[in-house]
């Protein structure tokens, strides 16, 4: 089995990454440290602080250099970290030593690889966004046309009372929203550039430091943190959090979709083929354990990224070196869950006959709760409880039907009304259109 599955060619289509794959790569690490390096040199040679015809060499070359990322193992290997193998490298491919004793000046490693982090995740919240903007569109048209279509509600894994397959798809999209809600906010505090020098000074950065800070901020389309955050690893934190919030999210509707699938239950079709290698009548719910996967993957990285967060002094190397291990598969998990989801979410089903057949599985128990508040009207409510779970008691010895024990019992209740699950679901499709409407805004 691959390493990491994300970088499998035979894992590709269970775990898709889409663009957002590419992302994370040595090549696009690279290519985003480059344009780190050539914005800095624009910014500084604006300010006089570098020379001009230097700047304009330095960043013309950051777009045309070729870097190898084999070609840094060594250094890398070495410093532990990629920035001053690259830095020689991209001197030497500019050819201009005039020119090229200028790059990176005043910077230091984790300025130039935190700033192309950035760039990175930038355009990875863009991707997911997409993903799950989409898919809220999906979620919207099934909780609009099945508001009204009845099921069994469940809690501890057992029939509660009722409520409706369009509530239910609100319930895995409301979330969804929320996230979706967070974004800006989150881009504003959390994409940020960063120049501090090596110890978080600015010291060779001259009395300009703030200034070109803010300069290279604009230069990047990030924002300026007006600090040093080498060691306070909030904005990366936050964003893995809403990444791993929305694997968390999707989780649930996974889980949601494979009990609603099995056996002996089949309220939904999640789509797909799911074949089996031996057993011809399997159809298994691959999509939704999927997302279940990818749900618990990304609650075991946040941990451990929270840990690394826990840096010592000025720059903890054991600490960054953690959060490069964990950080890429928390957005890659996510990437590939809003991928998946999208798809399942325009391919599942419901099937109503089976949630009928669910909701008369008990012999009308699922509207116990309605039954003993409809006792209410002629008893305490204490009592009416009390009766209520005697019949039910009945009911479940004797293998009688509820209503029937109802319309023995208590003749003045109106048991048509009462045991017909169109009229016992509540607020429920209420709920599923109020998503909907949402929903369908967000999705654009």
């Amino acid at each position: 089995m691959a390493a990491s599955l994300f970088d499998s060619a035979m894992f590709s289509r269970l775990f898709p990454t889409g663009e957002a794959g590419r992302l994370f790569t040595d090549s696009a690490e690279i290519r985003a440290m480059l344009l780190v390096e050539g914005a800095l040199a624009r910014v500084q040679g604006a300010r006089g602080i570098i020379p001009a015809e230097s700047a304009a060499a330095i960043d013309r070359a950051a777009m045309e250099v070729q870097i190898d990322g084999a070609a840094l193992a060594d250094a890398t290997g070495e410093n532990g970290v990629c920035v001053p193998g690259l830095v020689t490298a991209f001197r030497e491919a500019m050819a201009a030593p005039e020119h090229a004793q200028y790059v990176h000046w005043g910077a230091t490693s984790q300025d130039v690889i935190d700033t192309a982090l950035m760039l990175r995740l930038r355009r990875a919240l863009a991707l997911i966004e997409a993903d799950v903007r989409a898919m809220l569109g999906e979620l919207a048209q099934l909780a609009e046309t099945h508001a009204d279509l009845p099921m069994p509600a469940r809690t501890f894994g057992q029939h509660a009372n009722v409520t409706s397959f369009g509530a239910v798809v609100a319930g895995w999209g409301w979330p969804l929203a929320g996230l979706l809600e967070e974004l800006p906010g989150l881009r504003g505090d959390c994409l940020l550039v960063s120049l501090s020098g090596a110890t978080g000074t600015a010291s060779q950065l001259g009395p300009q430091a703030a200034a070109l800070r803010a300069d290279l901020a604009a230069a990047l389309g990030l924002s300026d943190p007006g600090r040093d955050w080498h060691t306070d690893r909030a904005p990366v934190l936050k964003i893995a959090d809403w990444l791993t919030r929305l694997a968390v999210a999707l989780g649930k509707l996974g889980e949601d979709a494979v009990e609603l699938a099995q056996t002996g239950i089949g309220e939904l079709d999640p789509g797909g083929a799911g074949a089996s290698s031996t057993l011809p009548q399997k159809r298994n719910p691959v999509a939704p354990s999927v997302l279940v996967a990818l749900s618990r993957q990304a609650a075991g990285l946040a941990g451990i990224l929270r840990g690394a967060a826990v840096q010592r002094h000025q720059r903890d190397g054991g600490a960054w070196f953690a959060e490069w291990m964990c950080l890429p598969q928390i957005v890659l998990g996510a990437a590939a869950a809003a991928r998946i989801a999208r798809r399942l979410s325009a391919a599942m089903a419901p099937r109503p006959e089976a949630m009928a057949a669910a909701l008369d599985a008990t012999g009308g128990l699922i509207h116990a709760e309605a039954l003993s508040f409809a006792l209410a009207s002629f008893l305490p409510r204490p009592e009416a409880q009390a009766a209520t779970k005697a019949l039910c008691r009945e009911a479940m010895e004797s293998g009688a039907s509820l209503a029937d024990l109802v319309a023995r019992d208590w003749p003045r209740i109106d048991a048509a009304t009462l045991f017909d699950p169109s009229r016992q679901m509540g607020r429920a499709p209420e709920e599923a259109r109020a998503f909907a409407g949402a929903a369908q805004a967000l999705a654009g």
